[in-house]
Order: structure tokens, then sequence, then C-alpha cells
């Protein structure tokens, strides 16, 4: 059979249109002859989700997204049919989010349950929530600081009027000031900090005389019988005591002559006989001393 060449151009434009719809599909990530299983996901916002939005689960790609349906009626939550990868397998209670990057680009992520027993088959709906993200939680705090910019307005009006008063200008001069007076006296500071160093040897030296000292007479002391000299002292007190007593009970001669009033009364006396001995011996001392030549008394 040949072809003519109207035949041939018509089979040139179908296969490029062939080519064509299967590259553009290809792009999009869409894989006509994928054996994927087929699953849906439903969302009450899609956050601008489109064909061929990859698929990962825990970080790895398992599928795309195939077909959005939108429900016009409002009665319903978007439908997403996806393709995930067969050997995937998806416990009962998984989920899938939608997040952004910090560049815009959208994905959807399936956070896996732990559930060994129970799976998501073929055809089933997988529900899907949106994670706002860095964006919107950076969006949540947009009502707090339209709250604050009254305040912060209010705090950089009275840090003008700081600023403008010149109290400021001249405390900001006492401060400089203080300044150089510190750093002069760190100067004599440290100026004074090195004449001690330099006595320091010396006053170590002296230090090092003194503990010497003290150590010989931590060793002096350390030496004496000190039990001995308690037991002689101790010794002297028994003695001194029985002797205190032996007075006070009129025993011995001391004991006698304090207690023993007559015998007081006799050397009291004996005293006053002596004195007038002594006295009638200075008034006639011939009578008691003689001297004669002769032998002669005188009388």
């Amino acid at each position: 059979m040949k072809l003519t060449k109207e035949i041939r151009i018509a089979l040139v434009a179908i296969v490029g249109i062939l080519v064509m719809y299967f590259g553009v599909n290809f792009l999009k990530g869409i894989n006509l002859f994928s054996t994927n299983n087929t699953y849906y996901m439903t969302f009450d916002d899609i956050q601008g989700m489109g064909a061929s939005t990859p698929i990962y689960a825990d970080g790895y790609k398992v599928g795309t997204v195939d077909q959005l349906d939108f429900d016009y009626s409002g009665k319903g939550p978007i439908k997403v049919k996806v393709d995930i990868n067969k050997d995937l397998r998806i416990p009962a209670g998984s989920t899938a989010e939608i997040s952004k990057d910090i560049m815009g680009n959208l994905q959807v992520s399936l956070l896996l349950a732990n559930n060994p027993r129970e799976r998501i088959e073929p055809g089933g709906i997988i529900p899907g929530m949106v994670n706002s993200g860095m964006m919107g939680k950076a969006a949540e705090m947009i009502p707090v600081v339209e709250k604050m910019l009254p305040k912060l307005d209010s705090i950089l009006t009275s840090v003008n009027a700081l600023l403008a008063d010149p109290a400021l200008a001249a405390s900001l001069h006492n401060v400089e000031t203080i300044t150089s007076n510190l750093t002069v006296s760190t100067r004599e500071l440290n100026t004074l900090m090195a004449g001690l160093n330099r006595q320091v040897p010396g006053m170590m030296k002296k230090a090092n005389g003194v503990l010497d000292n003290t150590n010989r007479l931590t060793s002096n002391l350390a030496s004496l019988d000190v039990q001995g000299t308690l037991d002689r002292v101790n010794a002297t007190l028994d003695g001194a005591q029985k002797f205190t007593e032996q007075l006070n009970s009129g025993k011995g001669s001391l004991g006698l002559l304090m207690n023993d009033t007559r015998l007081y009364e006799n050397l009291n006396s004996t005293m006053s006989h002596a004195d007038s001995l002594v006295i009638d011996l200075k008034a006639h001392p011939k009578r008691y001393v003689h001297f004669s030549v002769f032998g002669k008394k005188d009388k």
C-alpha cells in the first residue's frame, strides 16, 4: 500500500500530538503507564495545590497528585485523587498534611500511623489538613504586633523626648569625666600593685621568720610535760588543803596557837612581863649587872 503525502503528514501530526501529550504529562510528573495505587485525600483548603504536586512519606517521594475535585455546592471537602507507590503500605489512621517551605513551594506529606494490623486499602480516603508552617505562625503574630504598635509609638515618643533633654547630654558629659577619673585611678592602682609586688618577697621572708619562731614555740610547748606539771600542782594544792584543815582543826603547834585562847593569853602575859623586865633593866641596870674589883657587892 502506497502512502500518499497527505497520509504521511497526518501520521506525523498524530505522532507529534501523542508525543506532546505524553511529554507534557511527564513534565507534570504524571506517568500514564504507572501501576501505582490510587487513593483519595480530603481537604477543606488545598492552599493552591495542583496536579503533579509531590507526595512524601518520611521525606521520601512516594507519589503525586493526579486530579482535584472541587465540590461547588459547598457541602463537602475538596477531594484529591493521588497516585501512590504500590509498595507503600498505608496504616489505618494515617493522615495527609499540606505544607509550604520558605520559598512558597507546596508539598503533601503522609503522616503514617503506627498500626501494623490495619491498613487503608487502595481507593480509600485519607483525611488531610493544612500545616501553616512559619508563614502561618507569622500571620498569627500579626494581630499581636498590631496591638503592640500604639505602645511602641508611645515608647518611641518618650525616648525622643528623653534624647532631646539637655540633662541627658550633661549626664553623658559627667559619665565621660567619671570614666577619665576611673582611668587615672586604675593607673594609680596598677602602680600601687606594682610596688606591692616588689615588696611581697621581703614580706614573705618576714612572714616565714615569724612562722619559724611560731613552729619553734609550738615544738617547745609540745615538749613540755604538761601532765606532770599539772600533777605536781594538784599535789601542792592537796598539801595546802591538808595544812589548812590542820590549822582549822586546832592540831599541832600552829593549830593550837591559832585556836587555843589560853595559849594566846599566856603568851600575851609573858610578853607583858618581858616588856616590864626590859623597862626595869633600862631603869636599874646595876640590879642585874655589876662588876667589883675587890669582890664587894653593891646593895
